[in-house]
């Protein structure tokens, strides 16, 4: 089964490289973008039998830190 993790800066925690992307879209002329927020995507091929809880358990233990991001599990397919 492929799972995609979706981790992203809780609201409120500062993004310099989000800044810096907003800043360098002005600089090419696009207007209208009134905020950048990055983050990361993970992709994992893992066995069928998997649990939604072995999967969170991976999150909060590895895969996001859970004092500044979210994350958001999506079973692919």
């Amino acid at each position: 089964m492929k799972v995609r993790i979706h981790v992203s800066l809780k609201p409120g925690v500062l993004d310099p490289q989000g800044r810096a992307v907003h800043h360098a879209l002005e600089g090419l002329g696009f207007e209208g973008v009134e905020d950048v927020r990055i983050g990361r995507l993970v992709e994992l091929d893992v066995a069928d039998s998997t649990t939604d809880a072995a999967l969170d358990e991976m999150c909060q233990k590895l895969l996001a830190n859970m004092v500044i991001e979210n994350y958001r599990i999506e079973k692919v397919g």
